[in-house]
């Protein structure tokens, strides 16, 4: 799919020129930009999103983007990861990575992606998105504290606050147990902190 086969159903038009619509193929390098410039690291975060663009997986990645004057200034992505419950296996979404770039932040660009990010995974009836992040951010964004709710972190890595859960529609209180990122996370070392001595 490329930038002009963008349905007009699928862009989002969010007030000051903003628009947040689905990712295309035309829009890889400005995303691989935003991610570069957002954390200070023009491999690793990247190296993730492409890995995660093309991992097969139950549920298939959705990904958007945040376009101010036909820049993308903002990117999300939701990709395919599992809670491993007590009655079964369940097919959840991890919110990673969330980027926007330096001279756009603080403007309320990554708040709107994640309520899109968070409106669409609800459509598709998917019943949890985790994510590792700042409580007090995603805190007032839909997320709670997901150790306290039932779940279990991935890695004893993840400090507990940053560890966090938005529960969907389709959520049922057995859906409980521990989140398990794919294998992309874990082979671009995007879990948890690492010691900053190591």
């Amino acid at each position: 799919m490329t930038s002009h086969d963008v349905s007009a159903g699928s862009r989002i038009a969010t007030g000051a020129g903003l628009v947040i619509r689905q990712e295309t193929t035309d829009d890889h390098r400005e995303v691989r930009e935003v991610h570069a410039r957002a954390f200070g690291d023009s491999d690793r975060v990247p190296g993730l999103v492409e890995a995660l663009r093309v991992a097969e997986a139950a549920l298939a990645p959705m990904s958007f983007v945040a376009v101010v004057d036909d820049r993308v200034v903002g990117h999300v992505l939701l990709s395919a990861t599992r809670l491993d419950a007590p009655r079964r296996i369940v097919d959840v979404l991890s919110l990673s990575p969330l980027g926007v770039v330096p001279e756009f932040q603080r403007q309320g660009i990554g708040t709107q992606l994640v309520a899109h990010a968070l409106e669409a995974a609800d459509s598709q009836g998917v019943p949890l998105v985790f994510l590792e992040g700042s409580p007090h951010y995603y805190g007032t964004r839909g997320f709670e504290g997901a150790g306290a709710v039932g779940f279990r972190s991935p890695s004893l890595r993840i400090p507990e606050a940053a560890f966090q859960v938005a529960r969907l529609s389709a959520h049922e209180p057995w859906m409980t147990g521990t989140f398990v990122y794919s294998e992309a996370f874990w082979a671009h070392d995007c879990v948890g902190l690492r010691d900053p001595q190591d």
